[in-house]
């Protein structure tokens, strides 16, 4: 009866513990009253380590704790196997889990939220295909990890499945599943669907709310966003800085420029906010996009943390989109200064010397890649075929389907160019292609990941199916002609989803406006043309170069 008290004791001890130090003092007093064995205490003293993953020694601690039990419980087995997950030891983790002599379903959702947590996503979808074998139900837990991961690698076919799954079990109602079924549909592309889960949820919080704004902006659909915000305020929900972000991504995708800039004073002067460097970089982005470098610039100077490469990378972008060198080089010293170059960086300005008919600076810029020896980021891209979710690098041979792939992408390309595609210029692709998508070993003969994932799927799917498609790097130019021509040829609608935004392709035409641009800039278009044959000549015979 003693032993009850004292055990009921330290248990409420260990739910008010909020630090590490704490709970080795709590965790003295267990084996100063010889609870040291007690099941039900060591499972809170594993689980409190579990969830203070930060604090250095509690994956340690927690597994010296777990091999002192004699007969661990399922909540034992389940909080070790997260701690482990948490931590990064995503092995061991799995192992703890495949070897549990009892699973619950706490333990499927630890092992679902672990791999999603950690960017594992495909790892994450095949544990609910174990599930499915092992006929084990789903909650909303799982449904929320799981939908989790599909909006990460554009899984909209597994997604719908969830989506139905979430209505048998009448979970849409839940604020949680219904944020996330929001977040997957329009991080796959499809926003009506996003907009009709928004719309059949009775509870919406701030997070609902700047789900919306954020997908309308990084779909380039910045009244909408600005719309939704009228409507989150008439709904009484404060907006916070979360809010601001997508507000000011979606004014700056659509050109907005003074829309963007009140909503960026409103954050200080009418609800409290102060911006954050990703709210100066939007603004700094919004004034860019427009053509106003100066005032992008200017910007980048209030800016509190200005020695943030962020806002100076942005610069960088729009130099390149207006061609201007000047401000392409200060951004780019500016990087150099703040020792945070990469080699998009220098892909940036090489892109805007050559717009520049500037050959010696190009030059320079190759030089310079090899003289720093800047690595890429490789480039991937996702594309799901029959709830399957298929994974393409550069170049890529090991897909297992890859002599079709080639293939197809070989009668692809010719029924693009029969469209009007037009391949980008072989010496420019030759100078910037090695320092691209794929590292080093890129050729001007290189198959970007998008163009193979968009021929894998033209040969899976039947004729008029859209194609969805994630990547993980920006979308070159000819990448973009290419899927632009492609939708034309085929008659098909592509979404791609890169880093930046969304880009809906239908009839030749892409949501993201570049063909605008390039009708406003047309003139200056046709005068590069006809100087490209003296730029190439002078690059092939700059002594740099040889």
């Amino acid at each position: 009866m003693l032993d009850c008290a004292k055990a009921n004791a330290i248990l409420k001890l260990l739910q008010g513990c909020n630090s590490f130090t704490r709970l080795r003092k709590i965790q003295a007093q267990v084996i100063v009253s010889g609870l040291e064995c007690d099941p039900s205490i060591s499972t809170q003293l594993i689980n409190f380590c579990a969830v203070s993953v930060s604090v250095s020694g509690s994956l340690a601690h927690a597994q010296l704790l777990f091999d002192k039990m004699l007969d661990p419980p399922t909540q034992a087995w389940n909080s070790i196997a997260r701690c482990y997950g948490r931590n990064g030891c995503l092995e061991d983790a799995r192992f703890l889990f495949d070897n549990m002599p009892e699973r619950d379903l706490v333990a499927w959702n630890a092992m679902i939220s672990c791999y999603s947590q950690a960017g594992h996503h495909e790892e994450a979808m095949g544990m609910y295909e174990k599930m499915r074998n092992e006929n084990v139900g789903l909650d909303g837990f799982s449904i929320v990890g799981l939908l989790s991961s599909c909006a990460h690698v554009g899984a909209l076919g597994l997604g719908v499945q969830l989506h139905r799954i979430a209505c048998d079990k009448r979970l849409v109602r839940n604020v949680f599943v219904g944020n996330a079924l929001i977040d997957m549909f329009a991080k796959c592309g499809s926003l009506d669907d996003a907009l009709s889960v928004f719309r059949e949820m009775r509870k919406r919080d701030v997070f609902t709310w700047n789900s919306m704004i954020h997908e309308f902006g990084v779909h380039g659909l910045g009244n909408d966003a600005i719309s939704f915000f009228e409507q989150m305020l008439l709904a009484g929900i404060r907006p916070n800085s979360i809010t601001f972000l997508g507000l000011l991504c979606g004014c700056s995708h659509q050109g907005l420029v003074q829309e963007g800039i009140d909503y960026f004073h409103q954050m200080s002067s009418k609800f409290n906010l102060t911006p954050g460097i990703k709210h100066y970089g939007c603004l700094v982005d919004l004034y860019g996009r427009a053509g106003r470098l100066d005032k992008a610039l200017e910007m980048i100077e209030t800016v509190p943390s200005r020695d943030d490469p962020v806002v100076w990378r942005i610069l960088l972008g729009s130099s390149k989109i207006h061609k201007n060198v000047a401000t392409g080089e200060k951004a780019m010293m500016n990087l150099m200064r703040l020792g945070a170059l990469t080699a998009g960086d220098c892909v940036l300005l090489s892109t805007i010397y050559a717009g520049a008919n500037y050959p010696s600076g190009f030059a320079k810029m190759r030089k310079l890649i090899k003289t720093l020896g800047v690595k890429t980021t490789p480039g991937w891209s996702w594309i799901e075929i029959s709830n399957q979710v298929h994974k393409f690098v550069v170049d890529d041979k090991l897909h297992p389907d890859s002599m079709q792939v080639y293939e197809k992408l070989e009668e692809v390309t010719k029924r693009a160019a029969s469209a009007g595609y037009v391949k980008e210029e072989a010496v420019i692709l030759n100078l910037l292609g090695s320092w691209s998508e794929g590292g080093y070993s890129e050729t001007p003969s290189s198959c970007h990941s998008e163009k193979l994932a968009i021929a894998y799927g033209l040969a899976k799917t039947p004729e008029g199916t859209s194609l969805r498609i994630v990547k993980n790097l920006r979308v070159c130019k000819d990448c973009h002609s290419f899927t632009k021509f492609v939708s034309k040829a085929f008659n098909r609608s592509i979404v791609v989803r890169d880093r930046v935004r969304f880009h809906h392709f239908k009839n030749g035409v892409c949501s993201c406006g570049r063909l605008s641009v390039r009708r406003m800039v047309a003139i200056d278009e046709e005068i590069s043309i006809l100087k490209r044959s003296r730029f190439v000549l002078q690059l092939k015979t700059h002594p740099m170069n040889r």
